[in-house]
């Protein structure tokens, strides 16, 4: 999606909240934006179809939001779309319905837009809700077959995280775009419709010549999977058939062409985790459910591969943005991967 160019407001942030049936989640979220200090926000909020009161608890909310109400589900990537055609700011963030900003989140992404050349992205310091002292995502990392995972995920919070530099790209759970990138390369791509988006378009902007930093005083905490549910087999299939379509949009043919290399060493790594009673298949005990899982990667795979076609022809596309040679996005990918020793401990 394209955004047409409108009149912007200088100093104002842009916060787009996507929302489906979450509305106590939504309130707290709301509520955490409310406290925001050191910046001028408009809040956007994008329901997509709640049929929990949602929408009737912000049409009631005390202070201006713009609601746009959606009659079904159309994802997170179609309603974040939405946002950005109708958002002022020169900056726009996004925040999840289940996370909560500190105060000083929008002003510490702020601050930090300003760290180098050609910011494009910002990116938060995700902490586990339920366990504030654990990381959920500080940035993001890639393994070579497309499947991304967060920065530090899973890690006890000590520091390590807490200076301001170059990452790959933000997570959309809580993140900062520059309006001038959105409108340059497009919004996010709505053939995802959800999981793995902020992957593509953070990517897409890289490779447009964009910078991400990562700003370690924009602080959040995140309700993990609250969505759809961690172990949720519809969310799994999303996660795997979008990595495989993020590979075939934008990797360099040379890493592309090992995509399934990379893969089976993936899943091999998975399997031997999973006997020591760790990384994501430990969350499926038992046969049944294991099986649920090997299907629906099953499922994931032969959907993308009905995709794949159009995804080549957006990979031609990319070429009209392209500021980054194929040898420089490998360079990046290889500078900011995660290793398979890592990934096969982490759950996803």
């Amino acid at each position: 999606m394209r955004l047409e160019t409108r009149r912007v407001g200088s100093g104002i942030v842009s916060v787009i909240v996507v929302n489906w049936n979450r509305k106590e989640l939504l309130r707290a979220c709301l509520e955490s934006l409310s406290k925001q200090r050191g910046a001028e926000l408009e809040i956007i909020v994008i329901d997509n179809g709640s049929s929990d009161g949602s929408v009737e608890m912000v049409e009631s909310w005390p202070t201006p939001i713009t609601l746009i109400r959606n009659h079904d589900n159309r994802g997170f990537c179609a309603a974040n779309n939405q946002g950005f055609a109708v958002a002022r700011g020169e900056w726009i963030a996004l925040l999840n319905n289940d996370a909560e900003a500190e105060p000083d989140w929008a002003a510490r992404m702020l601050e930090v837009s300003n760290a180098a050349p050609h910011v494009g992205m910002v990116a938060s310091k995700i902490l586990v809700w339920e366990e504030p002292s654990r990381i959920d995502k500080a940035g993001h990392l890639i393994y070579l077959d497309g499947q991304n995972r967060g920065r530090g995920s899973g890690q006890l919070d000590q520091g390590q995280f807490d200076q301001v530099e170059e990452v790959l790209w933000p997570d959309g759970c809580a993140a900062l775009y520059k309006r001038e990138m959105i409108e340059a390369i497009g919004g996010f791509d709505e053939d995802l419709f959800a999981y793995g988006d902020d992957a593509e378009l953070g990517l897409r902007g890289r490779i447009a010549g964009w910078t991400c930093m990562y700003a370690p005083g924009a602080v959040v905490r995140h309700h993990r999977g609250s969505t759809m549910g961690v172990l949720s087999t519809a969310r799994i299939q999303l996660i795997e058939r979008n990595r495989v379509l993020l590979a075939v949009k934008l990797f360099p043919w040379s890493i592309l062409c090992l995509n399934a290399i990379f893969y089976l060493a993936r899943l091999a790594a998975g399997a031997m985790a999973a006997i020591s009673n760790r990384g994501e298949v430990r969350r499926f005990p038992g046969i049944r459910a294991k099986w649920s899982l090997v299907m629906a990667l099953m499922k994931a795979d032969l959907a993308a591969m009905r995709m794949v076609p159009q995804m080549l022809r957006k990979r031609k596309e990319i070429q009209r943005l392209r500021k980054l040679s194929p040898s420089e996005v490998t360079s990046l990918l290889l500078r900011h991967r995660i290793t398979l020793k890592e990934l096969m401990y982490q759950a996803i």
